[in-house]
């Protein structure tokens, strides 16, 4: 018999369809240890939860101390009686099990909500996938049971707001999905999955390093020459290839015309651009030892006496931007270097304000010289600390601090635009590794240096923060190390592009 569908599974569904298939059918002991990061991630949210509900003004009934069949029942039991707000509960209807942490009563039934420790929307405002997919099955569930008022839920978030999922809603007239049809498209294939209908296989992706199958899928997927371990080429790529290319050494050898017609490939989603870029990854990439990073087309950067690489730590849960550094090198001299950063020594509005003037002032003070970052995550997290406070800069004063002409995105408008790498990906762990730079920390990552920062709030230990002051620095030293690489890299020609 299978099991029932639930709100986890949906999530780890569209997180990676692979690992719910890890999950359900794999050898447990051929997990990974769960990292500190996610360790920290699990505690963190049932300390906000606890939190939240500990502060709430309105009665609840709290079934959370109960388990499974009496939970429902008691559940079941308080909504006949229509009581208010209901804390882990727990409902049910043919193959689907629901967990939601509350139920509250509107009108003429119950609605579902979840406590999230992060924001209730997205980048773009909207609805975040993962969310809308766990309240999508509470939804479900409730309209099965004939209580469902309307196809709407809420997330109690970490700013303590309240935001609303309208199922129904259209994403607008050029795209008339809703979160309901998404969520109906995902029911389906991991009912298919719970039921063996249909399998699927693992793929590369930057998420893979946070899962507890890690180490298990990248052996799987070296042995089999995976496709997806050529960077930009993920799994929806890769399945519209493999009838024809299934694997690295297939494509490194393909004729990239054969596959071409017209101005499209055989390939949805491909263009004939594109399948020659792969075609050339991954023949880069199976030379093996001898191969070197090379310059598809010329590229622009600044001759300046004063450089400056900049990168700066957020930590997400707390929607805190507490540490912008720098590396300053003069005249292209490495001795010359020097650290320099703005660290908030209290989690506050004030202290994040006064760090981000700081190291605002210290960029403008320093005229006539270029900055260079990886990815454009510092000019949307200044833009955002702009909206912020305002008094410290306008909106225009980013947009000149951040003008291309001397401040430089390595990874979007360098390395992605004009470069091809030997690599699977084009961070700037891999790339400044594969350039011979080592971190000083052995486990360096963003999510640990998440990880080292709460614990620093929790302790105050001034260990730890030395900890992430060298793990930025390392950081910016990296994308000094890259800039150099890229300074020397020639312009790789082609026969067919001569």
């Amino acid at each position: 018999m299978s099991p029932k569908i639930t709100a986890s599974m949906l999530y780890d569904y569209v997180t990676c369809p692979h690992r719910l298939v890890k999950d359900l059918f794999e050898d447990p002991a051929l997990r990974d240890p769960v990292s500190p990061f996610v360790q920290m991630l699990w505690e963190s949210g049932n300390l906000h939860e606890a939190d939240v509900v500990q502060d709430l003004e309105i009665p609840f009934l709290n079934l959370s101390t109960l388990t499974g069949d009496e939970r429902e029942k008691r559940t079941s039991i308080a909504m006949e009686e229509q009581v208010q707000l209901i804390y882990g509960g727990r409902i049910s209807s043919d193959n689907l099990l629901g967990d939601p942490d509350l139920l509250r009563f509107e009108s003429t039934g119950y609605i579902a909500g979840d406590i999230k420790s992060g924001s209730g929307e997205d980048s773009s405002d909207n609805a975040k996938t993962t969310y809308a997919m766990q309240l999508g099955l509470y939804t479900d569930i409730l309209e099965r049971k004939g209580v469902l008022p309307s196809r709407s839920a809420f997330i109690w978030d970490i700013h303590g707001q309240e935001v609303s999922y309208d199922f129904n809603a259209q994403y607008g007239k050029r795209n008339p999905t809703t979160l309901w049809k998404q969520y109906e498209l995902a029911l389906a294939e991991v009912g298919n999955l719970v039921d063996r209908v249909s399998q699927n296989r693992p793929a590369f992706v930057s998420e893979c390093t946070k899962c507890h199958w890690y180490t298990t899928c990248l052996s799987e997927l070296e042995q089999d020459d995976d496709l997806t371990l050529i960077p930009r080429l993920g799994r929806k790529l890769r399945d519209v290839m493999s009838d024809d290319i299934s694997n690295i050494q297939d494509l490194a050898e393909i004729t990239p015309e054969h596959y071409i017609q017209g101005k499209k490939t055989k390939f949805p989603g491909i263009s004939p651009t594109g399948l020659v870029k792969f075609n050339r990854r991954a023949m880069l990439i199976k030379q093996g030892e001898q191969a070197q990073p090379y310059l598809t087309t010329d590229i622009y950067l600044p001759e300046t006496h004063l450089e400056l690489f900049f990168d700066i730590e957020v930590d997400p849960m707390r929607d805190f931007c507490y540490l912008h550094g720098f590396v300053e090198r003069t005249a292209g001299e490495e001795s010359s270097e020097k650290f320099v950063y703005f660290f908030a020594e209290e989690i506050t509005p004030d202290a994040e304000q006064a760090v981000f003037r700081q190291a605002y002032e210290y960029m403008t003070s320093n005229t006539s010289c270029s900055i260079y970052f990886y990815s454009k995550y510092e000019r949307t997290i200044y833009r955002k600390l702009q909206s912020k406070y305002p008094s410290v800069c306008s909106s225009d004063d980013i947009e000149n601090l951040f003008d291309p002409s001397s401040a430089i995105d390595l990874y979007f408008d360098v390395v992605v635009k004009s470069t091809e790498w030997p690599t699977r990906d084009h961070s700037i762990k891999t790339l400044a590794t594969f350039l011979g730079f080592a971190w000083r920390d052995q486990h360096p990552s963003g999510a640990a240096s998440i990880e080292w920062f709460d614990n620093w709030v929790n302790s105050g230990d001034e260990s730890i923060k030395t900890r992430i002051l060298e793990y930025n620095e390392d950081d910016c030293r990296a994308t000094r190390v890259l800039l150099d690489k890229l300074k020397e890299l020639k312009v790789e020609k082609f026969k067919e592009d001569v």
